[in-house]
C-alpha cells in the first residue's frame, strides 16, 4: 500500500473510531442484548399493539447498530485486500475501488448521525405550495414534486399521493406526498422554505425569461410515543366533494376531509382516497405533524423565522435559486452549497444540499453546547 492509500485507510478507521464513541455503540449493543431477551420472554406477544411499539421504538438504534458493525467488518475486509494488494500489485484497482466505496459508506453513516432530533427518524408530509404567477407557479410546484418524488425513490422510499390541487391551466396548485422510510423526515427537513425558478417560460410565446416561487412545508409522522395535546373542542372537521384519482366515485361523494385547529388556524386535508376514513385518518396526522412541528420550533426560538414571519412566496424569502438561464445555478442562500447541474438536482440528486444543511446546523448545535458549557 503506497503512503496515500495508507492515510486514507487510516482516516477512515479513525473517523469510524470517533463514530463509534460518539454514538455510544458499546451502550447499544447491551440495549441490543436486553431488547433481545426482552423478545424472547414469554408474554412479549400478549399485547400486539405494546410490543410493535416496542419494536418501533428500538429500531434506529438497531439500523445504526447494522450500519456500524458493516462498516467495521467492510475495513478489516479492506486491510486483508491491502496485504493481497501488496503481493499482487494487479489487485491495485479493486482495492481502490472498495476504498472509494468504504469512503461514500463512511460519508453517509457521518451525515446519518447528524440525525438527533426526536422526529428525525420518523416518515415525513412533504407538501408544495404553488406561489403567485399563474400557471408558471403552478408548473414550477410540479416540477418540485417530481424533485422530491424522485429523491424518494432513488433513496427507496415510498411514496403516496395524499392530496392534489390541480391547476386549470397546467401544473398543481398544491400537493401533498408521504415519503415513507428511515430518517424521511431527518433527511427532508432541510427542504421547508421558499424555492425560486428563473427560467424562460414554456408559456409565454415571446420565450421571456420568468421567475416563478414555489413554498414547500415538511413535516414528521409522529406516533403514539409523541404526546400532541388536541382538544375536540378545538377541531373543526370538514367534509367536500373531491377530485384526483377515482374519477366520478370522489366526484359524487363528499370523500374529502379537512381539519382546521381553531387555535392556531391550522389546517390539513386529504382528498385522495376513496374512503372517507382513510383521508379523515391522513388528514388527523398531517395536522398533529404541523402542530408538532410549530411546538419544536417555538422550543428552538425560531417560530417568528419559520412560521409567524415566514413572509410570501415571493422574492427576497428563498431559501434556494434553481437558474436555468442565462446560465445553470442552483444555490442554496443559507449554507452558500451549489452546483451548475440544475437537471441532475432537478431529477432527484439533492444530496449535496440536505448534506449541507445538517452539517450547518450540526456545527450550530456544537457551539451552542460550547458556549452553555463555558458559561
Amino acid at each position: 500500500m503506497n503512503a496515500e492509500t495508507r492515510r486514507r485507510v487510516d482516516n477512515l478507521v479513525s473517523r469510524l473510531r470517533f463514530l463509534r464513541d460518539s454514538l455510544d455503540v458499546a451502550g447499544k449493543r447491551l440495549e441490543r442484548e436486553k431488547f433481545n431477551e426482552e423478545q424472547a420472554a414469554p408474554g412479549f406477544w400478549d399485547n400486539p399493539d405494546k410490543a410493535q411499539k416496542r419494536i418501533a421504538s428500538f429500531k434506529p438504534a438497531i439500523s445504526t447498530l447494522k450500519i456500524y458493525e458493516d462498516l467495521e467488518k467492510g475495513l478489516g475486509d479492506l486491510e486483508v485486500l491491502n496485504e493481497m494488494a501488496g503481493e499482487d500489485p494487479s489487485m491495485g484497482g479493486e482495492l481502490e475501488a472498495e476504498l472509494i466505496g468504504k469512503e461514500k459508506e463512511l460519508d453517509a453513516f457521518e451525515l446519518r448521525s447528524m440525525l438527533s432530533g426526536q422526529a428525525d427518524g420518523y416518515n415525513a408530509f412533504l407538501r408544495v405550495q404553488a406561489g403567485a404567477g399563474g400557471a408558471e407557479a403552478c408548473d414550477w410546484a410540479q416540477m418540485l414534486l417530481r424533485m422530491y418524488t424522485r429523491w424518494a425513490e432513488r433513496g427507496r422510499y415510498k411514496v403516496e399521493l395524499l392530496d392534489e390541487v390541480r391547476s386549470e391551466e397546467a401544473g398543481l396548485r398544491s400537493a401533498t406526498i408521504k415519503i415513507e422510510g428511515d430518517n424521511a423526515y431527518g433527511y427532508l427537513q432541510s427542504e421547508t422554505g421558499v424555492h425560486r425558478l428563473v427560467r424562460i417560460s414554456p408559456f409565454d410565446s415571446n420565450s421571456r425569461r420568468q421567475t416563478s416561487f414555489a413554498a414547500v412545508d415538511v413535516t414528521p409522522e409522529i406516533d403514539d410515543t409523541i404526546f400532541i395535546d388536541i382538544k375536540p373542542d378545538d377541531l373543526v372537521r370538514q367534509t367536500f366533494r373531491s377530485g384526483g384519482p377515482g374519477g366520478q366515485h370522489q366526484n359524487k361523494t363528499e370523500s374529502g376531509v379537512r381539519y382546521i385547529h381553531v387555535p392556531t388556524g391550522v389546517a390539513a386535508e386529504s382528498r385522495t382516497e376513496r374512503s372517507q376514513h382513510k383521508n379523515d385518518d391522513y388528514a388527523y396526522k398531517m395536522l398533529k405533524a404541523r402542530l408538532y412541528k410549530i411546538e419544536e420550533n417555538k422550543r428552538r426560538a425560531e417560530v417568528e423565522k419559520a412560521y409567524d414571519d415566514k413572509g410570501e412566496v415571493s422574492w427576497g424569502n428563498q431559501i434556494r435559486n434553481y437558474v436555468m438561464q442565462p446560465y445553470t445555478m442552483v444555490k442554496d442562500n443559507r449554507t452558500d452549497e451549489q452546483t451548475p447541474q440544475v437537471n441532475e438536482v432537478l431529477d432527484g440528486d439533492i444530496n449535496a444540499f440536505i448534506q449541507a444543511y445538517l452539517r450547518q446546523k450540526a456545527a450550530g448545535k456544537a457551539m451552542t453546547a460550547k458556549a452553555n458549557t463555558d458559561d
